[in-house]
């Protein structure tokens, strides 16, 4: 990229990110130095956010206001994660049905974000703020096409200055794959960025027709489990792979680092709880080395706040040490829950990934024939 990627980093973007009234890159900084904190003051950080959220949750939306005064509890009771055992988990049925009393009469939200599951259904909206510190996280969402020719030609001009190449990962015919593996060679990207499905299909089309012509190119997967064997592939075929988990209501939750040993969590951004549920109805912290629900509370989106809200996923729990990668962020991991679904027509692959479904019958009436009726 030659001279192009330190014009890019030092002046083009945070040219652009100021010019859209967006703090992305003083907090991006700030971001890259406090990784290097010890847990203790990551989590003093965290004790005076989360006191911030719950105070303004109570204050400003009817849900949470309700909820401490059934429990006799005032916002000040809660002073930092480990009192928000005192809180009920906030399923995703549930969210999705409090979304207007969760809602807060004060910051405006801008943005009304669908849950990642079959419905669609929106269980969140966001504020600015919550915005900008999950773009200082240099993760954003994938999203569907703009819908308008102007917002299409923004996007493509947006690619054009950054210099992204993106390939469709849908269809992952033999055809598709040839055309992904000509496109990638002739571009010579410096990172990629993808699901983990598709990019261990393309890498194990790459490995079996020897088609390997380029230096490492470091691989960040995203949105789907990480399987060994396909982390396999994809080194072969790429370069070193590094882990992702986040999910469409806060984005980035965990990130692998260098020494490629678990994920380290967005600490400033979020409380990442893994939690246990007892057969009797009580709810306890996952020991080290003990599979548990994932429980997120988001720092910063006050909105609509999200509180212990269950992401529906699973991850192991780790001890508290310090990374050997110098980082002091709490870890988890790996992840033992998230998978996607596929159907595969002679070869093709097909995602489901339709939205507005909220019980579905599959009938399959022929080898290559099935209906899907909500």
């Amino acid at each position: 990229m030659g001279f192009y990627r330190p014009l890019l980093e030092k002046v083009l973007f945070p040219v652009l990110e100021a010019a859209h009234g967006r703090p992305t890159v003083p907090l991006l900084q700030f971001l890259r130095g406090s990784e290097r904190w010890s847990l203790d003051a990551l989590r003093d950080l965290q004790a005076g956010l989360l006191r911030r959220l719950i105070r303004h949750a109570a204050v400003h939306t009817v849900y949470y206001r309700k909820l401490l005064d059934e429990r006799g509890m005032h916002a000040d009771d809660i002073r930092d994660a480990s009192d928000l055992c005192h809180l009920p988990l906030l399923d995703r049925e549930a969210a999705r049905e409090t979304l207007e009393s969760r809602t807060a009469d004060e910051p405006r939200w801008v943005i009304e974000h669908a849950a990642s599951a079959l419905t669609g259904a929106p269980v969140v909206k966001y504020n600015a703020e919550s915005r900008h510190w999950r773009d200082a996280t240099r993760w954003r969402a994938y999203r569907p096409a703009p819908a308008s020719w102007l917002a299409r030609v923004g996007r493509a001009l947006d690619r054009r200055l950054m210099r992204d190449l993106h390939i469709d990962c849908v269809v992952r015919s033999e055809r598709a794959l040839e055309q992904a593996a000509s496109e990638l060679a002739a571009f010579r990207p410096e990172v990629m960025v993808a699901y983990a499905a598709g990019a261990s299909a393309l890498a194990r089309y790459i490995n079996d027709h020897g088609l390997r012509s380029w230096r490492d190119i470091p691989v960040i997967i995203a949105a789907e489990r990480l399987w060994p064997h396909d982390r396999t592939q994809i080194a072969q075929a790429f370069g070193p792979v590094f882990e992702t988990y986040g999910c469409s209501e806060v984005m980035l939750i965990g990130a692998e680092c260098e020494i490629h040993d678990g994920l380290h969590t967005s600490m400033e951004n979020l409380i990442v709880e893994l939690i246990v549920r007892e057969p009797g109805g009580a709810v306890r912290a996952a020991r080290p080395g003990e599979v548990g629900e994932v429980a997120i509370t988001d720092l910063h989106n006050l909105a609509c706040p999200m509180i212990r809200y269950v992401t529906g996923e699973v991850a192991i729990a780790r001890a508290e040490t310090r990374c050997p990668c110098g980082r002091g962020l709490a870890m988890i991991g790996p992840i033992d829950g998230r998978i996607s679904e596929a159907l595969y027509d002679r070869g093709d692959e097909i995602p489901l990934t339709s939205t507005g479904w909220r019980k579905v019958v599959t009938v399959e009436s022929a080898a290559d024939r099935i209906a899907m009726l909500a």
